[in-house]
Parts: structure tokens; sequence; C-alpha cells
């Protein structure tokens, strides 16, 4: 259970990588999820994208080669003036809705007003230029009526407008060729070739916007946990998705992480409802955490389609693994400060019989909290085991013969596969995060991660002082050693025996509230 993005993606909860807006910025409009709404928005900027291009290529680039050809475009403004005044508008279309200061109502009706405001665009450069009805017989379909049928698909609209856009957009074709022709064709004739093609076409396209709306709303409809509603989707890991939410009364912000059936049944976990009592039993000894270093869970439960789900504080920082790959290595006076505040989760978790197994920098978040700066939350105990239990074949999220953890920060013992694990693993695993925080460097590395367990079941590590140019106090880099010697029974036998331990290092300065304020001011201003 990680309360910020998958480690893949690298970013924060507040501030994910998605694209070039977050939803949670922009006013959220009935019907459809922000977070759909946006996706929805970059499609139009895309189409609006492509639409200059095509125009471009199709209108004025074959020309622009011959002499001969641009001489004939440049004649006259009826030739040349529809397609740049269609493209230009287009391009202005794709800057205005790039802006995250657009409300998202306001980029979807720009939207509907582009989508009429371009087929007018191709219906005059097609049939401005009198000289086209020479030959009427010749003339064919518009490309109005595909362009229509293409935005009505990739954009979704609310059937009615998209009804409404759709006539207005056809519109073009009529118009443009009444006011074009020589010779007024009789009413009849006119309404077979220019208007009654488009009305089918609306009628098309009415029917794929209902279709594609009705299958958005009923996203939007299955996105209700319990009392929470998903807004917007964080990131996706190996095992489950994290997403933002809202509570349907409250307006405290929430990250939900959702474990989906198909998720776990694919990667080979029981998915039974012994599991299932197993996870409630698990959420619950969890929920009853109370260090202000474990993450908060306000919730959990299993949804309609049978997907587990955890309900916990939405967060604002960086993880340590994001943290030492931006800015790299910290001081030992900071690694320290983090450090005790790990141990200080894992103390009061090893209190209650619980074990993590999976410590690493991705599941370490560094925030501002309230007033603190550089206040650190343990997230993921989303796997966490029963010491009492461990000779059982496996918990929630736990699959029999398999190994859990992430093997760059692995105890021995866990990567042999012991079933007998307690909380000196996770003193391993801190000693490998310690040795991150120092060193920029994991304590091993290998091709493949079964090299890397060989390499934490047999391979003596270096010393941190030796793979950084940084200092490091002789006492930090004896107890990041101790930490992971291959005997459980040579490591600090609990959390808070290494916390104590970190207190006596002596160091050359301290990492005062202070200086981690002046840090968040310089990388992270609010």
């Amino acid at each position: 259970m990680a309360a910020q993005t998958p480690p893949s993606g690298g970013e924060t909860v507040l501030h994910p990588r998605i694209g070039r807006r977050t939803t949670g910025h922009r006013e959220h409009t009935p019907g459809l999820s922000s977070d759909l709404l946006s996706q929805s928005a970059d499609r139009l900027r895309v189409l609006a994208l492509l639409y200059a291009f095509v125009f471009f290529m199709a209108g004025f680039f074959p020309a622009l080669l011959f002499d001969q050809d641009r001489a004939k475009l440049f004649s006259s403004p009826l030739l040349w003036a529809p397609g740049a005044i269609a493209i230009a508008v287009s391009l202005l279309v794709a800057v205005v809705i790039r802006s995250p200061r657009v409300p998202l109502s306001t980029v979807m009706t720009i939207g509907l007003v582009f989508e009429v405001a371009s087929s007018y665009g191709i219906a005059a450069a097609e049939f401005l230029d009198p000289a086209r009805f020479t030959h009427l017989s010749w003339l064919g379909l518009s490309w109005v009526g595909l362009w229509t049928l293409l935005f009505t698909v990739v954009v979704p609209t609310p059937p009615r407008q998209a009804l409404l856009a759709g006539l207005a957009s056809v519109s073009a074709v009529p118009v443009v060729i009444g006011f074009s022709l020589p010779v007024p064709l009789p009413p009849l004739q006119f309404f077979f070739w220019f208007i009654f093609p488009y009305l089918l076409v609306v009628v098309m396209a009415y029917v794929g916007a209902r279709v594609v709306y009705t299958l958005g709303t009923e996203v939007t409809a299955a996105r209700e946990l319990g009392s929470y509603r998903l807004v917007e989707r964080l990131g996706q890991g190996g095992m489950g998705e994290v997403w933002r939410a809202k509570h349907r009364l409250l307006a405290r912000p929430a990250a939900i992480k959702l474990i989906r059936p198909s998720d776990m049944a694919s990667a080979g976990l029981d998915v039974s409802d012994d599991a299932r009592r197993r996870f409630e039993r698990e959420a619950q000894a969890i929920a009853r955490l109370r260090s202000p270093h474990t993450v908060d869970l306000f919730d959990f439960g299993v949804a309609a389609d049978g997907a587990f789900y955890y309900v916990m504080e939405l967060l604002d920082g960086l993880d340590l693994d994001t943290l030492v790959r931006r800015h790299g290595p910290v001081p030992a006076e900071r690694a320290v400060h983090f450090l005790r505040q790990v141990c200080h989760s894992l103390s009061e978790a090893a209190s209650c019989g619980l074990v993590h197994r999976d410590i690493k920098p991705a599941n370490i978040f560094a925030c501002r909290y309230g007033e603190d700066d550089d206040f650190v939350k343990v997230l993921d105990f989303g796997i966490v085991k029963p010491a009492r239990d461990a000779a059982e074949t496996g918990t929630f999220l736990t699959q029999s013969h398999a190994i859990q953890g992430t093997p760059a920060f692995i105890a021995p013992e866990q990567a042999l596969g012991s079933t007998n694990l307690d909380g000196r693993v996770d003193i391993y695993a801190t000693g490998c995060v310690a040795y991150w925080l120092l060193t920029g460097q994991l304590v091993f590395t290998g091709e493949t991660p079964m090299a890397l367990l060989v390499h934490h079941a047999q391979t003596l590590p270096t010393p941190p002082s030796g793979r950084t140019e940084l200092p490091i106090p002789p006492a930090l880099d004896e107890l990041v050693l101790s930490c992971l010697a291959k005997d459980p029974a040579a490591r600090p036998q609990s959390a808070r025996e290494l916390s104590h331990r970190l207190a006596d290092v002596a160091l050359s300065a301290q990492w005062t509230a202070d200086r981690a304020r002046a840090w968040w001011t310089q990388h992270r201003p609010a």
C-alpha cells in the first residue's frame, strides 16, 4: 500500500507525472470524472494539432514544391485564405487548452466551438472556389463528414451537445456550397446532394456519442468506493493502482490503493474468501498503528468487483528513491534524521507483532507535514506479516513458495525463502536504505533479480564510505554495515535499538528544522 505514485513514475502524490495538467487544479464537470475530462482535453489538443498538420500537408505543402502550383494557390485569397485561417485557429486552440488555468468545462466548450469552426474551414477550403462546381457529378462526400465522426468518438461529450455540434458542423457544407454555387440547384436536388448525406452522418455521430459518453459515465460510477469517489489516477505499479480520492461529505482529500482481482490473479496470488478475511485482519492491524511516522489508514474494504482497497492520507513530498535520484546523496546528519523516523514507525509495528518486509526508499516518504519539514511517513504496509504467523504459507498478497520483498533491499534470510522471519529483516532493509541515502547507490547490483538475491545472501558489502566522497562518520559507517550483517543475530535486534545507536553517532553537524525548511523552500517551494 503506497500513498504515492509507484516508484517507476518517480513523482509525488500532489505532483504526479501525467501529461500537462493535474486535474486537482481543475473544476469538476458533472457526468464524467475529472481525469476522464482531462484525458478528453488532451485528446482535443492532439486533434487540433493533427488538424493543422493534415491541412497544411494536403492544402499547402504540395503546392509549395512547384512554382506553377504555388502561383495558382496564391492567385486568389479564396484558394489559400480558408486553409491559412483554419490552421491558425487550430493552433490557437491547441495553445489555449494546454493552459492548466483554463477550467475543464471551458476546455470542452472550446472543443465544441472548434468542431464547428474547423468544419467550416474544411468546407471553405473545398467548396469556396466557384471553379469546383464545373462538374457537380464529381462532388463526393466532404471531409467534414469524416471529421465530425472522428471528433465525436475521440472527444466524449454529452449526447445532446454532440448532436447540436454535429448539426452545426455539417451545416458548413450546404452553407458554403449554397454561397458558392454559380447557378442555383432545384431545392430537392440540393437537399439530397448536400444536406441528406450529412444528416445521416449526424445520426451516426449521435449514436457514437451516446455509446462513448455512456461508457465514460459508467466508468465514473464504478469509481465509487464506500464513502469515497476516485478522482484521478496518480500511478500504477506492479500490484495495484494509486488514486486521488474525495470523501462524499468531508473536504479531506485521500489516496486510495486499489488492488484488483485481475492484478492478483495474473500474479498468481490468492483471491479466495480466506484471502479477503486475512486482508481484513491485516488492515485492522495496520489501522491500529499510531506512530506519526506510519501513513494514516482512514478506511479499507472490498469493492463490488472484488477489488481490495486502502484509503490513506494524501501526502505532499518525495519518496526517498526520487529524492536521492533528483538531488543526490544526503548529508550524514540528514540520513540519521530520516532513519530515526523510520525506526519509530517500525518499532511500533514490531510491538504489535508486525513485520513490514518491504522497506525501501520508494516506500519511505519525506514530506511537508503541517509545520514540519522532512517529516517521514512509512508506506506500503500491504504485505506486512504477523510475526506470530510466520510459519503460515501466506497472508494477503503472499503467494506460496514466492519470495516477498524488493530484491535490492531484501534480507538474506528473506532472499533464501525462509518462513521464520521477524523484525530483523526490516533492520537489514533499513541498512540498505541508509546505504542509498549516504551514497546514492544500491548495496548490490545485478543483471537479474536472482543475481541480487545471491549477492544479498553471500556477498559482503563495501562500506558506504568507500563509495561516496561525502564524509561519513566511522560510527555510522560501522552501524550501517552491522545492519547489513548476513546473520540476523549480528544486526541491531530491534528498530528501537537501531534508533538509539543512530542517536549516539557523533555528527559534525545537526540537521535542524531551519535547514530542513531551507531545503524544501529551495527545492520544493509551497
